[in-house]
């Protein structure tokens, strides 16, 4: 899909955009959890081939106010399960003025910590991940059956 206006103007300049496209796809991601790291870094990657796309960006956001995105190491499970007794020790469950109305004030506040989303360079066609590292939809108030994650690529 290409965007509609070849020109935009910011600050009195005008820029052409006329090069740029996007592309956008959502995944959906059930969780077994009420915390937890669950990789959609082989989605990511698939999305990015599936583009052709040799230079831009992959912009992974999560819907939802209880979710977050994080890109982490992949070694083992240690890593995300030290993310999880981490935020689970900073930000007790119980205790938040939310929890009155839906018991889930811990699970805002470690999705807004978090965030909603992560940009990934895409260089020469594939997303520029380390080694080590992957991307994670982070739970934080499941088990859910559908978390909507949205996948939007911008080449340049």
């Amino acid at each position: 899909m290409l965007f509609q206006e070849k020109e935009y103007e910011y600050e009195h300049k005008v820029y052409n955009i006329e090069h740029l496209s996007k592309m956008q796809k959502i995944i959906t991601k059930s969780t077994d959890k009420k915390d937890g790291l669950y990789d959609i870094t082989s989605e990511v990657h698939a999305f990015v081939m599936e583009s052709k796309v040799k230079s831009g960006v992959i912009q992974v956001y999560v819907q939802g106010a209880t979710a977050a995105i994080m890109i982490q190491e992949n070694w083992d499970d240690s890593v995300q399960n030290d993310v999880v007794t981490l935020l689970n020790r900073l930000i007790p469950a119980g205790i938040w003025e939310h929890d009155a109305q839906d018991n889930n004030g811990d699970s805002h506040l470690k999705a807004g910590i978090i965030g909603p989303g992560e940009t990934i360079p895409i260089v020469n066609g594939k997303a520029g991940l380390s080694t080590w590292q992957n991307v994670f939809l982070c739970e934080f108030d499941g088990p859910r059956s559908e978390r909507r994650v949205v996948l939007t690529i911008i080449s340049v």
